[in-house]
């Protein structure tokens, strides 16, 4: 492979995985931070193609980029549409809801409307809440997460399920609370197009060099300390 290692993702707040753009396109967090140590090990050039949620996987194929590397569970769904490295992360999935809400537990969100990104990880597990009116978010816009939050805001849903870490800093926003978390060990990957074999294989060797070696465990620390590295 020559030329930039070109990847798929949104550009919107999502700390500590992301955040916007700055100046000539430089982006922070975990997931751009693991990105340039893989980039790194494969010699080449990072370059980010901002997309919405939904335009993924048809940039995959056209090969209008390398790869998507933005909070991509590895579903079975997903595996239908493209191949994927090992995991790059693994997180757990939890509930947010309006600080003050009267929940605790899955029992408590029969009769309510709880939101997740459609074919999800997230939305599969919404659809295991007996009696929750489960509300899908299509990822046409540049911010689905955002959007699912501003829902909860105007009371248009009443629980967002996402992975625990994009819940991280809102721990002392006053409007939300996580409501309970459900260890179910997500395993978050790359995904690359599926007639694109040698791409994965390149990449998935180089985040083996960066776990082994600890690169990978230095970039989680420093944006996620309160969570714990999972391939320690």
């Amino acid at each position: 492979m020559t030329g930039p290692l070109r990847l798929a993702c949104i550009d919107a707040e999502a700390p500590p995985l992301f955040g916007r753009a700055g100046a000539g396109g430089a982006r922070h967090g975990y997931e751009p931070d693991a990105a340039a140590l893989v980039a790194d090990e494969l010699g080449r050039p990072l370059e980010w193609v901002f997309t919405p949620w939904a335009e993924f996987f048809p940039a995959l194929r056209a090969h209008e980029v390398d790869a998507v590397w933005c909070g991509q569970g590895i579903t079975a769904a997903r595996r239908r549409q493209a191949d994927f490295t090992r995991p790059y992360a693994v997180f757990n999935e939890s509930v947010l809801v309006r600080r003050g809400e009267d929940v605790a537990s899955p029992r408590d969100l029969r009769g309510r409307r709880v939101a997740a990104i459609g074919g999800s990880t997230n939305l599969a597990l919404a659809e295991t809440f007996e009696g929750a009116l489960v509300v899908p978010f299509g990822g046409g816009t540049d911010d689905v997460f955002g959007d699912m939050l501003a829902a909860l805001r105007a009371g248009e849903v009443d629980a967002v399920v996402d992975d625990d870490v994009v819940f991280v800093p809102l721990g002392a926003d006053p409007a939300f609370s996580v409501a309970f978390t459900v260890p179910t060990g997500n395993r978050w990957g790359v995904a690359v197009a599926r007639d694109r074999p040698g791409t994965r294989e390149a990449i998935d060797a180089a985040l083996a060099a960066v776990i082994s070696d600890g690169r990978l465990g230095k970039a989680w620390r420093t944006w996620m300390p309160d969570l714990p590295y999972p391939f320690a």
